[in-house]
Order: C-alpha cells, then sequence, then structure tokens
C-alpha cells in the first residue's frame, strides 16, 4: 500500500503524454498532391519516334479553329492513354531532335522538322497552321487550357500542313518558349532544322 498513491501518479503522467501529440505538423505545412493532367491534354518529347503533340479534335480541323474549349486532343506516337489518339509511324518525314540549355541555363528538348500531313487526318493539308502552348491563351493559362508537357515547366508548339511543317519545344524556363511569335513560324519560334519540307 506504500507504493500505490506514487504509482497511480506516475501512470496518470505516463498516460497523458502518450494521449498528448509530441508534435503537430501546421496544415501549410502538409504537401498536397496536385492534380494529373488529363492524358488527351498534354505532349511530351522522350525521342524521335516517342512523342505526344496536341492536334484538332476533328478531323480536316484548321489549327486556329480548333483553338477553342474541347476542340483540341492529343495524339501520340506511343499512345499510352484510350483518350490518346494516335501518330502514323511515318507522320514525321525528316525531323530532329534536340536538348540543350537556354537563356537563363535551364533544360529544353525539342523537335523539328517536316512533315507527312496526309498521314493524320485532324489536320487540313493547305492550312496555314498555328500554335498551341502551356501559357498562353485566355488568362496564359495555355492553349489547351491547362495543357503540359510531361517533366517540363512549359511548352510551345507550332504545326504548319500547308507548308508541311512541325516543332515542338518543352522547356524548364518559359523565356525559352516564347508564346509572341504565332504567326512567324517555326523557324523563328523554334529554330532548328527545316529543310526540305516543300
Amino acid at each position: 500500500m506504500l507504493f500505490t498513491t506514487p504509482l497511480v501518479t506516475l501512470l496518470a503522467i505516463v498516460g497523458s503524454a502518450i494521449a498528448t501529440p509530441l508534435v503537430e505538423v501546421p496544415e501549410a505545412n502538409v504537401n498536397h498532391l496536385e492534380a494529373r493532367v488529363a492524358a488527351d491534354n498534354m505532349v511530351q518529347i522522350t525521342s524521335t519516334t516517342d512523342y505526344c503533340m496536341i492536334v484538332p479534335r476533328n478531323k480536316k480541323t484548321d489549327i486556329g479553329d480548333s483553338e477553342q474549349p474541347g476542340g483540341m486532343k492529343t495524339y501520340c506516337s506511343k499512345p499510352t492513354s484510350s483518350l490518346q489518339g494516335t501518330f502514323a509511324s511515318n507522320f514525321w518525314k525528316k525531323v530532329t531532335l534536340k536538348q540543350g540549355k537556354g537563356k537563363n541555363g535551364k533544360d529544353y528538348i525539342q523537335l523539328t522538322g517536316c512533315i507527312n500531313t496526309t498521314t493524320c487526318d485532324r489536320l487540313n493539308p493547305s492550312d496555314g497552321g498555328g500554335q498551341y502552348d502551356s501559357s498562353g491563351g485566355s488568362g496564359g493559362k495555355g492553349n489547351p487550357q491547362d495543357s503540359q508537357c510531361t517533366g517540363y515547366a512549359s511548352y510551345v508548339e507550332l504545326i504548319e500542313p500547308a507548308d508541311n511543317r512541325a516543332c515542338i519545344r518543352c522547356c524548364q524556363d518559359k523565356a525559352d518558349c516564347p508564346t509572341n511569335k504565332d504567326t512567324q513560324g517555326c523557324p523563328a519560334v523554334i529554330p532548328g532544322t527545316y529543310t526540305g519540307c516543300d
């Protein structure tokens, strides 16, 4: 009986210590996962034979006419989702992949070259072309809105069916993916290899 009171007191102290959390993590410091981009709203460049680009959702549509909500869709050389279309293996007639460092030393990757316009039924062969990107469009949210390039901060893509030419660049620095030259064509927006496209 002599040790009963100290033992009860000790058990009460230990019990309250166990019941009280030692460290509370404020809600602001908890990491939240960002929503993944939809499979039909993304681009990627892995190689000259493994890539995804945005094209018009409907057949024989001018790029400019497709630039509205729901008017665009991802096509890939190796689709990973039923939401994506499939490029023919000869979509690129001549293509060059280039990786490098941009204006501020950040990474970029790009594909430039000549396309076989008639291999993709989404394209209108007489269309002068247009631009898709991740940071232009209404409110700077991209066109298509919220589209992204896998593994990169931004991208810019031009398809010019009438000139049998296309280009796409994914960048870690938005400065390397300009969206303000869309009427100047691939060579001005993404310098690369475009010989023999006519």
